[in-house]
């Protein structure tokens, strides 16, 4: 084997692919003498970086559980008027993160409340945050079979253990006594120590259609939720229909 052949096996062996996907290039710039040893260095490097941190995002992204991959580039927030652009660009440099604020989107089906709270756990993970994304259809469900398992407080600290924790559609299904007290003891449990992000159809007055039976954890969960937190409402109409408005008749 030569010697060049020899390194890149030996760079792959110490898990530097990052300097060995780019040695060819970095090789016929330094002989054509384009850059110099500690150029060609660091170029390496910061390839190797990148590298370390697109595959911790990859591996962030397969345990987040996102519905989608999407980002605010691939929002329209001209058809969204409503949306303040700047709020939401301040929401992905993670600064209510590091407050541990939580962020509760508001509005009617297909308005991008979920496109939104998904970009914004993907910046999340994109930074290392450990981000999870489940439907509180699904996050009920499963604390409620720990709690007949008697596993409910491992479940718990499960999910109070995530930087990031979103939960999409709150009020798709009208909460029992004993499911709205596991949301609350798990928004409790995170209150004031990691962010949570909750998107709903409908507005905090009409909450009590959605935590029926249970006024007290209901009034306990907005005191929680509410308090630090970033309220977007969006009044516009369905983001799922716009490719396809031209063809509607009115």
């Amino acid at each position: 084997m030569d010697n060049y052949n020899l390194l890149i096996e030996k760079l792959n062996s110490i898990s530097l692919d990052g300097f060995s996907a780019i040695l060819p290039n970095i090789i016929e710039q330094i002989n054509n003498k384009d850059i110099n040893f500690y150029e060609a260095l660091n170029i390496m490097v910061d390839n190797q970086i990148k590298v370390k941190k697109d595959k911790v995002y990859a591996a962030g992204i397969k345990v987040s559980h996102f519905p989608f991959i999407k980002t605010l580039n691939d929002f329209d927030f001209s058809f969204q008027p409503s949306i303040n652009k700047a709020q939401i660009k301040d929401f992905c440099t993670l600064r209510f993160m590091t407050n541990n604020e939580n962020i509760l989107f508001i509005g009617t089906p297909g308005t991008g409340k979920t496109h939104l709270a998904t970009s914004i756990g993907l910046e999340a993970t994109r930074n290392s945050k450990s981000t999870y994304f489940i439907t509180c259809k699904e996050l009920v469900w499963q604390l409620k079979r720990a709690r007949n398992e008697n596993t409910l407080e491992r479940r718990l600290k499960h999910f109070y253990s995530y930087s990031l924790l979103i939960i999409d559609e709150l009020g798709h299904d009208v909460l029992e006594e004993d499911e709205a007290n596991d949301l609350f003891q798990l928004l409790q449990m995170r209150y004031e120590k990691h962010s949570t992000i909750i998107t709903t159809n409908y507005n905090i007055s009409q909450w009590n259609t959605i935590f029926k039976n249970s006024k007290t954890s209901l009034d306990a969960t907005l005191d929680r939720l509410l308090h630090h937190s970033n309220l977007v409402t969006i009044n516009g109409p369905s983001y799922r229909l716009k490719d396809i408005s031209e063809y509607l008749i009115e």
